[in-house]
């Protein structure tokens, strides 16, 4: 087997590559499919000093930010996410100012729930009135907690752990610990009620990158950890035999995902380093095993394969199994983060 930094190389390689049109691999465009992407590229670029990857980042960032729009939605706040990094590296000012600008939008004026959550937006012609998605936490919540630090903001960094909590208590299973997809404010229900895989990869590995945001402003609160314990220990009990986690964490006889395997693995290493999980070698385990699965999906050019497409929300938790598989750039994403953090770590790839 390659060494993992061999194939992390060629992972990124694949997703600069030109795949107009393909909207799942199609990097120039503004919104959180390439949002994410871009985010993990920035933390492999960190995490393994390749200064490549950065060059890469600040070109891409040049190249498309006339696509995004004056006032964004949640979902197309994700490429932002690495402004502040792309700041501290280059000092380029207007990096710094226009963070300040989108986290500003978001505080003042992204559209909330009744209980004060971010109601998940899109750029898709969709509506999702007062409704709170897990993938916000990713794509607008880890972005505000980056721009906290960097431009020293308190009142921000306390933004970003209040909107962790609610989503925390919107979505949570009691009886599982893990998340459920969406949350119906109106309703007051969790809609189709599935435990979704994705949504739970989401939140386990934006957590931790978040709290190491914002604890240097206050204590992180004891219930956040609390449930975020809950939520971890949860999603290590529904791991599969072959290391990986099916689309729906409850249905074993559902396919098995790649891009929420590897976030939830990230998670399972990041949480760990940060103290939000204890010391304990069943999460080392379950991430190497995760880890391990991976990388029998990953190809000689460094696509990521049993990635699922973008999922909404769905009428029903069958409907999920239906939902087709093809390589995308979040795939793509997550499984670098994954490898990028088993690099830093030391890790084989051997379980």
């Amino acid at each position: 087997m390659e060494n993992l930094k061999a194939i992390a190389g060629k992972v990124w390689e694949h997703m600069k590559k030109d795949h107009s049109g393909n909207w799942g691999m199609d990097i120039d465009k503004w919104d959180w499919v390439p949002g994410v992407g871009v985010i993990a590229l920035l933390e492999h670029g960190e995490k393994t000093d390749e200064a490549e990857v950065r060059s890469y980042l600040l070109e891409w960032v040049n190249r498309n930010r006339n696509q995004a729009a004056p006032e964004p939605v949640i979902n197309a706040v994700a490429p932002y996410a690495i402004f502040p990094g792309l700041y501290k590296r280059t000092g380029e000012e207007w990096l710094k100012e226009e963070a300040a600008r989108v986290a500003k939008w978001i505080v003042e004026k992204a559209p909330r729930t009744r209980e004060q959550a971010f109601e998940h937006t899109v750029t898709e012609n969709a509506n999702f009135p007062e409704q709170v998605w897990a993938d916000t936490v990713f794509m607008a919540v880890l972005f505000l907690a980056r721009t906290a630090t960097l431009i020293g903001d308190k009142a921000y960094a306390e933004e970003a752990q209040r909107q962790v909590l609610l989503h925390l208590r919107l979505l949570e299973d009691a009886e599982t610990g893990v998340l459920f997809h969406g949350w119906n404010c109106a309703a007051g229900d969790h809609m189709s009620a599935a435990r979704w895989t994705r949504a739970n990869a989401w939140i386990a590995v934006g957590v931790p990158m978040i709290v190491k945001e914002i604890e240097q402003f206050m204590p992180i609160e004891a219930e956040l950890r609390e449930r975020y314990q809950r939520l971890m220990d949860g999603l290590v009990g529904f791991q599969q035999p072959d290391g990986l986690w099916s689309t729906v964490l409850d249905r074993p006889d559902y396919y098995m995902e790649v891009s929420g395997s590897a976030g939830i693995a990230c998670g399972l290493w990041l949480a760990a380093e940060s103290g939000l999980l204890p010391d304990e070698e069943k999460y080392a385990v379950a991430a190497r095993k995760a880890l391990h699965a991976i990388l029998s999906h990953i190809d000689d050019r460094g696509e990521v394969g049993g990635v699922s497409s973008g999922t909404p929300v769905m009428e029903s938790i069958e409907a999920y199994n239906a939902i087709p598989i093809h390589p995308t750039l979040y795939g793509q994403g997550l499984t670098l983060m994954l490898l990028s953090e088993a690099i830093r770590r030391g890790e084989t790839g051997d379980e």
